[in-house]
């Protein structure tokens, strides 16, 4: 039987998305030890985990390319999950970063903007889950700052501001929030969470994982896996168990 018409016969495979959408620390993700690798090593066979980090955008930029990532048309309905997880550069401050920098209430506004966009392709709130930027640690970004030849551009309070609109937006829209900011500085040392001040550490992004997980495990680990187990297969007659 030629390919083509055995993928006639059989109907089209479509896996469930988990979709990460965010900044640098969303990017990096699927690095070794990574949180949005733990998801996806977790959900194989389950869902595809797509990751749509951009490295340094904010809030202002994020809005603007979203309906360009996910359109009703390009199987919105198969997304079971989505993370939105910005803030890290929005909270920069503004006269020592201006091109990252997003004031606090359009930062509010622009979460609001692309939670109310889901909503309008059928992503409901159930699906969808804020992510607060971690707390910053300012020593280590300082080393980090000075090393490219600048002064320390954010400071921990300010981040905290940001993080506190972004539970309050969770809030205001129905959706779940992972209040990383709050949630890290339970332990006293946070900085181990953190590479450079900034970024997420292998421990940090353990702590990530666990957390986000925790959110994700009844909804999505009740899903089947894809395609039999390969001792469930008729290997005298695979057409019946794979088509």
């Amino acid at each position: 039987m030629a390919l083509s018409e055995a993928g006639a016969r059989g109907r089209l495979l479509r896996w469930p998305r988990v979709f990460l959408f965010g900044d640098s620390i969303t990017e990096y993700s699927f690095q070794e030890n990574g949180w949005g690798a733990y998801l996806a090593e977790r959900l194989v066979r389950k869902c595809d985990v797509v990751n749509r980090g951009i490295s340094g955008y904010n809030t202002r930029w994020a809005k603007l390319i979203l309906p360009r990532l996910i359109t009703e048309s390009t199987s919105a309905d198969s997304i079971v999950a989505i993370t939105i997880f910005f803030g890290a550069n929005d909270s920069a401050l503004k006269e020592l970063n201006p091109k990252q920098h997003v004031p606090l209430e359009e930062y509010a506004t622009n979460l609001k903007s692309m939670v109310q966009y889901l909503k309008s392709v059928d992503i409901t709130e159930d699906r969808i889950i804020l992510i607060t930027p971690p707390p910053l640690q300012e020593s280590a970004w300082e080393k980090a700052c000075l090393a490219k030849g600048d002064k320390l551009n954010r400071c921990n309070a300010t981040t905290g501001q940001y993080a506190q609109a972004c539970v309050q937006v969770a809030r205001e829209c129905g959706t779940d929030v992972l209040d990383l900011w709050t949630l890290m500085q339970k332990n006293q040392d946070f900085s181990s969470y953190l590479s450079d001040g900034l970024h997420l550490s292998t421990k940090g992004n353990s702590f990530l994982a666990a957390q986000l997980w925790s959110r994700l495990e009844n909804k999505l680990s009740a899903l089947p896996s894809l395609l039999p187990y390969w001792r469930d297969v008729d290997h005298t007659n695979p057409e019946a168990s794979l088509l």
